[in-house]
């Protein structure tokens, strides 16, 4: 009877943190936001997101911002070109770099200047294979206007 109880008590907690393990496998480092000056309605927000499993970021809010976009920077013709984009896919295991110049985050219509030190938060929302959607939170820092991406 004590065995029982105690698989039972086994997968009722495995089944309970089930949804715990599905967020854990998104870990992002180094959320930074560049700071603005008066009158500047936009900016970026970076980071470096690995994913423990196939997935993609499909969506980033803020609080800060009254509209928020994945953005994709490329060369064309010798021109720098950015573009919305909606989903970015993050391979199991690799460390996907939201940088100046590449990929990044854009807030815009920014509802105040963003001053260094200044702490912004974020909801980002990534989706697995299969199209289960998960949330997390995550505080980025402002950084100075001139602030350059630091090599992970």
């Amino acid at each position: 009877m004590a065995v029982m109880k105690s698989k039972l008590l086994i997968a009722c907690l495995a089944f309970a943190l089930a949804p715990l393990a599905a967020i854990a496998q998104v870990s992002v480092k180094d959320p930074w936001v560049r700071g603005t000056v008066a009158g500047q309605k936009a900016t970026g927000a970076f980071m470096q997101i690995t994913s423990g499993s196939d997935a993609s970021l499909v969506a980033v809010t803020s609080p800060a911002a009254k509209v928020v976009e994945i953005h994709s920077m490329t060369h064309d013709g010798g021109v720098m070109k950015m573009r919305a984009i909606e989903t970015l896919a993050l391979p199991a295991g690799k460390p996907v770099d939201l940088s100046p110049g590449g990929y990044h985050v854009m807030l815009m219509d920014l509802v105040q200047p963003l001053k260094e030190g200044e702490k912004v938060p974020l909801t980002l929302t990534f989706a697995d294979k299969s199209g289960k959607k998960t949330m997390q939170e995550v505080t980025a820092t402002v950084r100075a206007l001139a602030a350059a991406h630091p090599k992970h």
